[in-house]
């Protein structure tokens, strides 16, 4: 018989050890391009939601859980694994920005796809990410 192999789920407080600034701009710079515009642009989205003042104890810590899982350097999937790397990553930072949706407004929005202008040269169409997050 073959035996499942079960995916547990991640862990906030385990993967917010891994998130600080610092580390969050390296990872991005780093794999920004590897990862591609869709993750970058869930990233930033959380990032920028991060950054407001009235976002609560309880949003935050979801939003750094999945950042640090985004810089975590070992995580389900290598980011490295071609082709797949960061899927596991864009799982874990899909959940949180379902979590956290009603936080997201057309400021963090903007800045998100304006930051993506910079690094990447060609536009992106995140209507898909958007729609999930209304």
């Amino acid at each position: 018989m073959e035996e499942k192999q079960e995916i547990v789920p991640v862990r906030t407080e385990e993967t917010a050890k891994y998130y600080s600034e610092e580390k969050f701009w390296d990872k991005l710079k780093k794999f920004g391009k590897k990862a591609g515009a869709n993750v970058v642009y869930a990233v930033l989205l959380l990032y920028y939601t991060l950054q407001k003042p009235d976002i609560p104890p309880k949003a935050k810590a979801v939003i750094i859980g999945a950042l640090g899982y985004f810089i975590l350097p070992l995580d389900l999937i290598p980011d490295f694994a071609a082709g797949v790397g960061f899927t596991d990553d864009l799982g874990a930072l899909g959940l949180a920005l379902i979590q956290v949706a009603m936080y997201i407004d057309e400021g963090v929005k903007l800045k998100a796809k304006e930051k993506i202008k910079t690094w990447f040269s060609e536009e992106h169409n995140f209507s898909i990410i958007d729609a999930k997050i209304k």
